[in-house]
């Protein structure tokens, strides 16, 4: 226990001596319907933006839709940036350095041939 205690004071030290970021810019507004934007910038590298829009589709159906990018500089000094678009479809991230799917396999024949049949064929449960 009492080494768990002195590893939690010694990572507590470390963050402590972090340098503090200073907010560069902050500036954030929103209106009566709902849509919004954002942008923030400190001096550590580190930045972002948004704006969201409530958005009508279908019939009846509302959703929010917010795009966006944020970008940070890694301790080697190179830029990442993510750019964003989330909406009733999800949460979708582009960027060069996330990972991509791999190619998707085809549906082998018998398998095919197996959900055509099941298909043509429902089931109809027969009451006793």
């Amino acid at each position: 226990m009492k080494t768990f205690i002195v590893a939690v004071c010694i990572f507590a030290c470390a963050l402590a001596s972090e340098p503090v970021a200073q907010v560069l810019r902050s500036d954030y507004a929103q209106s009566p319907n709902g849509d919004f934007q954002y942008v923030y910038e400190t001096d550590n590298g580190i930045s972002g933006q948004a704006s969201g829009a409530v958005k009508v589709f279908g019939k009846d159906e509302v959703a929010l839709e917010v795009s966006g990018s944020n970008s940070f500089k890694s301790p080697e000094g190179k830029v990442y940036s993510l750019s964003y678009i989330a909406n009733e479809n999800g949460y979708q991230p582009q960027a060069d350095y996330l990972p991509t799917p791999p190619a998707p396999v085809p549906i082998p024949d018998y398998i095919a041939r197996a959900i055509e049949w099941a298909a043509a064929h429902p089931y109809n449960e027969k009451k006793a």
